[in-house]
């Protein structure tokens, strides 16, 4: 995948450019991604972005890879407690969850279901599936790994070289209570 992608949130209101490849694209079994999820999912017109086996699929950007083209005023931020380390992004124009960053990170989990079936970029690792009470049901199409790997910190701190270090800001003007 190279070039760049636009994507948005279900009514078209919110905009996003994705330049490039993605650092990687995995589908999350955390508690906490799972329990966002769900919580996101109960606002109103909000659509569930879980597969049917719970797993959160993102694909990671480098921040200096996405920029917001169109309604940078919908965006909100939802946390699942007032001291949690990571944030979940929400175009509140019709509650669609666009990407969860991580405190201090230099990368974005762009929320895969903002891309048409077609172009969507496919999942190369289900993460965190010791989160689960049981992960013997999930698909064998992937590796299934009980957390995360070196080989998943290796590329994002490639990403993070490659950037120079450096890690941009995304701002965000509101908050969401779910």
């Amino acid at each position: 995948m190279s070039g760049t992608t636009h994507i948005g949130c279900a009514c078209g209101r919110t905009r996003l450019e994705v330049q490039g490849a993605p650092i990687l694209v995995s589908e999350c079994l955390c508690n906490s991604c799972r329990t966002a999820a769900g919580r996101l999912a109960a606002l109103p017109s909000a659509k569930n972005m879980l597969t049917s086996y719970g797993a959160t699929p993102c694909a990671e950007y480098r921040k200096d890879r996405v920029r917001i083209l169109s309604g940078a005023e919908h965006l909100s931020e939802f946390r699942l407690s007032a001291e949690a380390g990571s944030r979940r992004v929400v175009a509140t124009c019709c509650n669609t969850p666009l990407f969860l960053e991580m405190k201090g990170a230099h990368w974005l989990s762009i929320y895969l279901h903002l891309w048409p079936d077609e172009a969507r970029p496919k999942a190369g690792m289900r993460t965190m599936t010791g989160d689960l009470p049981d992960a013997s049901s999930l698909p064998a199409d992937i590796p299934n790994l009980k957390s995360h790997t070196v080989s998943f910190y290796a590329k994002l701190l490639g990403a993070w070289i490659a950037m120079g270090f450096r890690n941009p800001k995304i701002e965000v003007g509101g908050k969401i209570n779910a």
